[in-house]
């Protein structure tokens, strides 16, 4: 079953070109996310790192600037705050 997900991540990243692709919130997108947690840790936690990606990087989400330490930070649906380092460039510039 892990390779399924993987065959089909890979079916994506070959046939949707990179401009047609939904842009991720996240550093890392959520196809490389997803494919890299699948191939080390298994089938069900690729499918649990799919379910969070999916819930969290549909929009939903609020970008703040932290006061206490000045950092651009972003609350997620799921209520996570995530920091600059896990942010996609173009949403902190």
């Amino acid at each position: 079953m892990k390779y399924l997900i993987l065959t089909v991540i890979k079916m994506y990243w070959n046939f949707i070109p990179q401009s047609k692709r939904r842009k991720c919130i996240f550093k890392k997108s959520c196809s490389n996310y997803v494919f890299d947690i699948t191939q080390k840790e298994g089938f069900l936690k690729g499918l649990k790192a799919f379910q969070f990606r999916y819930k969290n990087c549909r929009g939903n989400f609020q970008s703040f600037k932290n006061p206490i330490n000045n950092r651009v930070q972003i609350i997620l649906p799921s209520q996570l705050v995530i920091d600059s380092e896990e942010i996609a460039d173009r949403l902190i510039n």
